[in-house]
């Protein structure tokens, strides 16, 4: 009975994770406003902007784990795809501010996003590729699901994993993009 219950989840995440993979990521990157990054990274700087994606990550985090189990189950969902999104942004002003330009093609983009995740990218996106993001991020989900099934503590255990999800991946995206570009002013 146990092990049917197990493939049943294996399926499931496996379902997930393509679902996520091939359509998801496109669906996001499409909807973020790259002019919108770049207006938000000059104006505040790049590290208040991380910290302001952070902030908004972490609030569908807390939200998702403030009344226990049915909160997790509505919010969930919204969490994942806020933490992408935040994720997005935040990877889209580091390319910007070390790049200088701020439209870039999904292809590119992605390549980056799973070099960021530690899953190999090669010369084109691939299907494994997206796969393999989507993976590690339902897993790193998945991992903080059970303890947001108490309420109160939940919230601040989902607010705070995904205010540090965001403070980590950008250092990591900074740490890729090391030499930044200087434009000089004549």
């Amino acid at each position: 009975m146990r092990i049917l219950k197990l493939q049943r989840i294996g399926t499931g995440l496996k379902h997930y994770t393509e679902k996520l993979s091939h359509d998801g990521f496109k669906s996001i990157f499409d909807h973020i406003d790259q002019i919108s990054v770049k207006r938000s990274v000059d104006k505040l700087g790049l590290d208040k902007f991380i910290n302001q994606c952070a902030y908004i990550a972490a609030g569908s985090g807390a939200i998702s784990g403030t009344g226990g189990m049915l909160t997790m189950i509505v919010g969930m969902p919204v969490d994942v795809v806020n933490l992408l999104s935040q994720q997005f942004r935040v990877t889209m002003a580091i390319m910007y501010y070390n790049r200088g330009t701020y439209q870039m093609g999904f292809e590119e983009f992605m390549k980056l996003v799973a070099t960021s995740f530690k899953v190999e990218a090669g010369v084109a996106v691939t299907k494994t590729m997206m796969e393999g993001i989507a993976e590690k991020i339902i897993m790193n989900l998945g991992a903080r699901t059970a303890e947001r099934l108490v309420p109160v503590v939940g919230a601040v255990i989902g607010g705070t994993a995904n205010y540090l999800f965001i403070k980590r991946m950008a250092e990591s995206v900074k740490k890729m993009q090391v030499v930044p570009l200087v434009i000089q002013v004549t």
